[in-house]
């Protein structure tokens, strides 16, 4: 399809109360992202139309075919103020064979269950680090302190703060406590590794491959805080914790420790399905062994985000990105029109 005939959707969830009053910066930033992108795809000679996900599903899906777009930028994290629902959204664009960018339901759920995707990784001998899903603090953990309690079902440093890091066993009830009532999920203790860390974006052009690897500078972190990717730290640029956790990027590492980190991001995005695009985050402790923290199927999109980052420093232009990403869910449209008719 040729792009002046193209018409997209540039689809996002606004912003609803929810139970998560101390964190509501990262929610809000899907709507900025959303009109960058918006802009960009414009500006490079393809329509594109701000498609927000309110409060009725059915609103949104009429919009969709009312302005009759061909494809759907997929930036929604949640629907009705519930992150937890964000693999819902594609879930219902893939029933109604919408194309959409970024991944599917499938995968987005199941990065979104920490506990769920470790186990995944784990099985493919992907190195993770070792933890256990608490139920209540009055459950017995075995694990080496220090510890990191984070929500299980969460992203974008949701629940994660300077505290969530423990060194005695008060210290660990009082956070999983926190976590259980504040998020009403599990939350999944971690031990702690204490080292550096580092993440790499993959991209997907038909074979997924690593863009430069990027690291968090924490040498100028104060005295005393955990060496964490903090809340604080991601998403509140006055903070002294935002500051002193600036991302290097490409990073200042040797070729051998930036094949390994490669390699491990590349094998993670194939186990856990991903499409598109994604982010995996990888600790390194002393010893040099590498640890998957995190998936991230929806990484931030943003122009001064990590993924964006790791865009510029391969040479990739933001808005090719997109028109690539919008290629893509348009070649699985007509791949799925392919399935039905041979039916």
């Amino acid at each position: 399809m040729a792009a002046d005939s193209l018409k997209v959707g540039v689809a996002f969830n606004t912003h609803e109360p929810f139970i998560y009053r101390r964190e509501k910066v990262s929610e809000d930033s899907v709507a900025k992202v959303a009109e960058i992108v918006c802009q960009i795809l414009n500006q490079s000679g393809i329509e594109a139309i701000l498609i927000p996900l309110q409060r009725s599903m059915f609103n949104f899906l009429r919009r969709i075919k009312e302005l009759n777009v061909q494809v759907i930028v997929n930036l929604c994290e949640g629907f009705f103020g519930n992150p937890h629902w964000e693999s819902n959204v594609a879930a219902v664009m893939e029933v109604l064979h919408i194309a959409f960018t970024g991944n599917g339901a499938r995968t987005l759920a199941l990065c979104q269950d920490k506990h769920q995707a470790k186990a995944i990784l784990s099985s493919f001998n992907l190195p993770v680090a070792p933890s256990q899903l608490i139920t209540s603090a009055d459950e017995i953990v075995e694990l080496r302190f220090p510890m990191i309690i984070k929500p299980n079902s969460e992203d974008a440093s949701l629940g994660v703060h300077p505290e969530s890091v423990v060194y005695d066993r008060w210290s660990l009830a009082e956070q999983i406590k926190r976590v259980i009532a504040t998020y009403e999920q599990p939350a999944i203790v971690e031990e702690f590794i204490d080292g550096r860390e580092f993440n790499v974006a993959i991209l997907d052009d038909g074979e997924p491959k690593a863009l430069p690897v990027s690291e968090i500078d924490f040498s100028t972190m104060p005295k005393g805080y955990p060496h964490i990717c903090s809340y604080e730290a991601k998403w509140y640029p006055d903070h002294l914790l935002y500051q002193t956790t600036c991302p290097i990027c490409p990073a200042k590492i040797d070729s051998e420790l930036e094949a390994r980190l490669q390699t491990i991001a590349v094998n993670a995005f194939k186990v856990m399905g991903c499409r598109d695009y994604a982010r995996i985050d990888i600790r390194m402790n002393d010893s040099g062994e590498l640890f998957i923290l995190e998936v991230n199927p929806n990484p931030d999109t943003s122009l001064d985000a990590g993924y964006a980052r790791a865009l510029r420093a391969a040479g990739i232009d933001y808005a090719d990105f997109w028109k690539l990403m919008i290629g893509n869910a348009l070649k699985r449209k007509e791949g799925d029109v392919t399935t039905n008719d041979r039916r």
